[in-house]
């Protein structure tokens, strides 16, 4: 593609009040993989246009430690926030610090869109309650909890729309479709969030995924993971529907190019043509990477989730 085919895209210098740089979507591609930011790029190029070299130029003067004063590729200066009043530090937890990174990177190089949708449970929590009543009576000590069932309707879902469970070759320019269906679960810990594999998600019953779920939590809680099982995740899923909230924006975990996030159950009035009844909704979201993914299939698979998880025989058909 030509310089005159490409979009001009404007930066407004920061350092430089009122100053217009211009650089084209390649470019602003390859800063964003390298952390820079371009508001501290000095463009060399006609009219001030950012070149790569000029970006290249400040990465070396910041690997050199000249001039690392400037160059903080977006990094926030903070001030002496004791002037205002008391304060304290606090160490990142070594999952954080691990952690951070890796979602910066993600948020940076990913083009984030977010679906937001909802679902009717009422007859799946049904079903929920009467599989525990019933493993109670038997002894069995696993608790269904409604995330079995949405991992369930999930493989179903990633099973019609395949784009959603796959990772995006940038090189290579192509989709790699994954034909089998290991699902990464957000668990809570107190030394922050970790993401174990619940693998051939597709081979097991809800009550096996349950089981595991349960497992998988416990093993995190008590740091005793191994690394296969934070390994090889084809598609995640972050739950908050336990701690509270009605929506969320969650963060897609790479090389993954889709995210669900489940957030609380509660009690809704419903028409259904004659009258408003009371019935069980699920809101969640799907974030995924808009460089491989269509809004208008994003949607498509987010209507479709929902209605697996409104009548979950779908799964069987």
């Amino acid at each position: 593609m030509t310089e005159k085919q490409e979009r001009i895209t404007e930066f407004i210098n920061e350092q430089a009040p009122g100053a217009v740089y211009h650089a084209t979507p390649s470019l602003r591609k390859y800063a964003r993989e390298l952390g820079v930011d371009l508001a501290l790029v000095k463009g060399s190029g006609p009219n001030g246009r950012i070149l790569h070299e000029d970006v290249q130029a400040l990465v070396k003067k910041a690997l050199s430690g000249i001039g690392t004063a400037s160059v903080s590729f977006g990094k926030i200066e903070l001030e002496d926030f004791s002037k205002y009043g008391k304060t304290e530090r606090r160490k990142l937890t070594r999952i954080q610090k691990i952690s951070g990174p890796h979602l910066q990177k993600s948020w940076q190089i990913i083009p984030h869109v977010t679906q937001y949708d909802e679902a009717d449970v009422t007859d799946l929590e049904e079903l929920r309650r009467t599989l525990k009543e019933e493993m109670k009576k038997s002894n069995d000590p696993v608790s269904i909890s409604i995330l079995a069932f949405i991992i369930k309707a999930v493989v179903a879902a990633l099973k019609k729309f395949p784009q959603m469970n796959a990772s995006f070759d940038e090189d290579g320019g192509e989709l790699i479709l994954k034909h089998y269906y290991h699902i990464g679960i957000a668990v809570d810990t107190p030394e922050g969030l970790i993401v174990p594999v619940l693998r051939d998600a597709d081979t097991k019953s809800v009550t096996d995924i349950a089981r595991e779920l349960a497992s998988l939590s416990q093993k995190a809680r008590e740091r005793k993971l191994r690394p296969e099982d934070l390994s090889g995740g084809s598609f995640s899923i972050s739950s908050l529907g336990g701690i509270g909230g009605t929506a969320f924006t969650p963060l897609i975990n790479p090389p993954q190019v889709a995210i669900l996030g489940v957030s609380r159950l509660s009690k809704k009035p419903v028409w259904n043509g004659k009258e408003f009844v009371a019935r069980d909704i699920l809101p969640f979201s799907v974030a995924y990477d808009h460089r491989v993914i269509d809004g208008a299939d994003g949607v498509r698979f987010t209507t479709y989730l929902a209605s697996l998880l409104g009548d979950l025989r779908r799964v069987l058909l």
